[in-house]
């Protein structure tokens, strides 16, 4: 029985909202729970939010709900 590795992929997102640092703890807390979620960091100066992720496991719009449910808006960035 064989198995492939995870892939993961590198989602940034462009959040609103957010004013104090504590609420980069909120968010990457919410998102990091998600399953498949490897890593968050959360660029309080810029509002951008980088996270690695298996795509099969964590959607794009998984991240978004998650980042919404911490009480904040994101949507994925362009560039």
């Amino acid at each position: 029985m064989s198995t492939t590795p995870a892939t993961t992929t590198r989602t940034v997102l462009r959040a609103e909202g957010f004013s104090c640092p504590s609420c980069v703890a909120k968010i990457e807390k919410q998102v990091g729970r998600l399953d498949g979620v490897t890593s968050v960091t959360v660029h309080f100066a810029s509002a951008r939010i980088e996270v690695e992720h298996d795509p099969a496991r964590a959607s794009v719009d998984a991240l978004v709900a998650a980042v919404a449910k911490a009480g904040y808006t994101a949507r994925p960035a362009a560039f």
